[in-house]
């Protein structure tokens, strides 16, 4: 069974299609990113698919499965801007809810929780932050410890929107080598991604994404300068043509 099948997802806001007959299966063990231009419905792809936001039609599987917000096979990390960093809770107690898919959500978590939370924080470099409040943190390190909530959840399909956004080199660097690290392990991680330049680096395959789908496969067929034309249109004239063309040589 494919980790993702989307079957013609259409979403609309206030009448205003935002995505339109998207098709989309996902490899098993893949690093997969998610490319269009702002406003293109790559965040809604994957909100719509986890069934945070109302789907005018479609079908949506996970692992032949309709998915369920309890589904542990499911990890998601959602935009940084999008989370109440103000919400008085310390960095330990955010990253144990990952947990709460084994232990409910009225147990309280236990040594063997706390400690396999720890470990995911040193695995994030965060692990001598566990008592500081999230709004102290930096927006690379909320991004860090959002990932350690991720990784507490052993899923086996994780969704990233925008991961790298806002953070320095540093923590950029740590977060690709930890999705490295999950696809060696089977995983497959899906990530809503800005930088082209980086996509051939990071990502074994791609969606490419504007409303509909434009493209999708592996990175080194689908990631073309003809495709990103298609997606991006008039959008594209800030990048150098016969920069990317000697890239992809």
């Amino acid at each position: 069974m494919k980790p993702l099948k989307v079957k013609n997802l259409t979403v609309a806001y206030q009448k205003k299609t935002v995505l339109k007959d998207v098709n989309f299966e996902a490899p098993d063990g893949k690093l997969i990113g998610i490319i269009g231009p702002n406003g293109a419905g790559k965040s809604t792809f994957i909100k719509a698919t986890l069934g945070l936001i109302p789907k005018v039609s479609g079908e949506i599987e996970i692992y032949g499965k309709q998915y369920r917000p309890k589904d542990r096979l499911v990890g998601y990390v959602p935009q940084r801007g999008s989370v109440d960093w103000d919400f008085p809770t310390n960095v330990l107690d955010v990253v144990l809810m990952g947990r709460y898919g084994y232990i409910g959500w009225f147990k309280r978590p236990g040594k063997k929780d706390i400690s396999l939370a720890r470990e995911c924080l040193r695995k994030v470099g965060m692990e001598n932050y566990e008592d500081r409040q999230i709004s102290q943190l930096s927006g690379g390190q909320q991004q860090r410890v959002f990932l350690a909530r991720a990784l507490l959840q052993d899923a086996r399909i994780y969704f990233m929107d925008e991961p790298f956004a806002g953070v320095d080199a540093a923590t950029e660097k740590a977060i690709i080598a930890l999705l490295n690290e999950l696809k060696k392990q089977g995983k497959t991680v899906l990530v809503v991604h800005h930088d082209l330049q980086t996509v051939k680096e990071y990502f074994d395959w791609v969606m490419l994404l504007n409303t509909k789908t434009i493209a999708a496969g592996p990175t080194e067929i689908v990631f073309t300068i003809e495709n990103l034309y298609r997606t991006y249109g008039g959008r594209l004239a800030f990048l150098e043509k016969d920069k990317l063309m000697a890239e992809q040589m």
